[in-house]
Formats: C-alpha cells, structure tokens, sequence
C-alpha cells in the first residue's frame, strides 16, 4: 500500500489521533434523548393496537445505536418488532416441521405486516410513515429522530436433537427472504469489547467517520460502503491489535491485517459479528475485493507509511 495524499498526510500523526479521539465517542445527550423518545413513541404505538396486544411482541433496538458503534451520521434509529407466536425454522438435512411436533400457523408475515403499519399509521399519522420493501420509515421531527421499523417473526436454527438458536426473519415485499442474529451480535460486541478495554466499539466508530469523510471527499472506493461492513470488519481483527495506546496505531495495524489476511482464502469463513453469518459471499452486498480497495484508500488517506 503506497501513499498518494500529501494533504493529509500534513496533517500529521498527532493531528490525527486527536482527531480520531474525537471521532471514537458516540453521539451526544441531545441526540441520544431523540433516539429513546422515538424508540418510545414505537413501543406505545404497538402496545396501543388491538390486534397486536393479542401477540407475544418484543419492540427491541438493533442496528448500531443498540450495539453502541454509531456515529453522527447514522442520523436514525433501527428499531426491530417480533412476534414469538410464529417462527420460521431451518432444520438439519433430513428432517423438517413435523419431525419435532410443530403445526402450521395461522397468522402470516403479510399480515403482521399490516399490523404494524396500521399502529404506527394510527400513532404517527399517514403522512409521517413510510412503507418500504423491508422496513417502516417514521420521518423525524424536533422531538425525535427518524426511525426505521423492521417486522420480523422468530427464526430458529434446529439441531437433530431438537435444541435451536434463535434469531429473527422477515420478507421484504418481493418476497425476498432475510434472517439476521441481533441478540448474538450485541453479545458478541459486548463481549470484544470489554477484552479490548473498550477499544472495540470506539475503532469501530473511528473506522466508519474516516469513511465517511473519505466519501464525502470524493474517494471512491469509500462511497456506497456501509457502516455494517465497517463494523465487521474490525470485528475480525484480533483482539490484540488494540493494545496500542493509540487509535492512530489501532487502526494503522488494524488495516495491515485486514489487507493480508483478505487476500487469503481463509477470510472466506469470516462471519458477521454475531458469528452466524458469513460476512462474504453471493447472498452479500460487498466483496472482499470492495474492502481491499476501501483499506488502500484509507491508509493513503490518512498518510500512514
């Protein structure tokens, strides 16, 4: 990786870590109380509707504001609503529903769905709620930020014996399935985290503004990357690569291993930060090749040698 910016690299070492001491500290009070009084408002909504008081609902965060990686930029909330009644289950080669007693449900996503559109509907007013493929969009006021509402039902991955894990699944309006471990992630973070001496969460905070400056200034390779990629890549960097003192040395070695160890076969098997999905491959939005780029950007920009 060679350098090619001579603007920041003026910048210098310690101008950096000053800036990225800045960038590793997560949004402030303001904005923090306009995150819980949207998250609020959701959950009335919810427990305000007829039909969906009957469920078993669980209104929960997810995204980066509940893991605790979230910057300025992600200016919304991604609020999840589940409904344990129904679960969707994969199950071990050779056996299937009727194999552990379990009996069709009466209730369907589709009509969750409208469920759901029609407690925020009905809280929020029409014109402040938007339906998309997969989520609900609330649009943010004075008193809130804007929110992104995603309907899930239970997803449980079975072992022959019975036992499962769970997690949640959902299907965007053109049936597209889609199957994701917010529990396992938070875990895992929370968990890497306290082994890095709280390290983690704030590289990955420092990870995402660099890219989102790098966009913003017209780099390339940083545009279109989103700050889920970011975060799981850091995620795969061993834990002793953030014993430097610095976030500058954090991240300066941090890019050096993610640079080499992408170009091996054996980052095929990196998984998301819940572990349950592989964070590379065809059912991904970005490659390994996409990345790679992203690092070389990132170590020109900042001017490391």
């Amino acid at each position: 990786m060679s350098f090619n910016n001579s603007a920041a690299k003026a910048l210098g070492t310690s101008n950096w870590e000053h800036k990225f001491k800045d960038w590793s500290t997560g949004p402030g009070k303001t904005e923090r109380v306009r995150c819980e009084n949207a998250i609020s408002m959701i959950k009335s909504a919810i427990e305000s509707s007829e039909k969906l008081t009957s469920k078993s609902i669980n209104v929960f965060l997810q995204g980066s504001y509940r893991n605790k990686v979230n910057v300025q930029a992600d200016s919304d909330v991604d609020v999840g609503i589940v409904c344990s009644d129904v679960f969707f289950g994969h199950y071990p080669k050779g056996y299937n529903r009727d194999s552990f007693g379990y009996v069709a449900a009466s209730y369907s996503f589709d009509d969750f769905k409208d469920d759901i559109e029609k407690a925020l509907v009905d809280k929020f007013g029409r014109a402040a709620v938007t339906r998309g493929s997969k989520a609900f969009d609330i649009k943010a006021n004075t008193y809130r930020v804007e929110a992104d509402v995603a309907p899930f039902m239970e997803h449980r991955r079975f072992k022959t014996n019975g036992s499962y894990i769970t997690g949640v699944q959902q299907f965007s309006d053109d049936g597209k399935k889609i199957i994701n471990w917010p529990e396992q992630h938070y875990e895992n973070g929370v968990s890497k985290n306290t082994l890095t001496s709280k390290k983690y969460k704030r590289t990955v905070r420092v990870f995402k503004k660099l890219t989102n400056e790098m966009a913003a200034n017209g780099i390339e390779d940083a545009r279109s990357i989103p700050g889920f990629l970011c975060e799981c890549l850091i995620w795969n960097v061993p834990n002793e690569y953030f014993n430097y003192t610095t976030f500058y040395d954090v991240l300066r070695n941090a890019i050096v291993y993610l640079y080499a160890e992408l170009g091996k076969e054996s980052s095929d098997e990196w998984g998301e930060v819940s572990e349950l999905k592989y964070l590379f491959g065809s059912n991904q939005k970005w490659t390994k090749q996409q990345a790679r780029r992203l690092l070389v950007a990132a170590w020109n920009y900042v001017g490391y040698e």
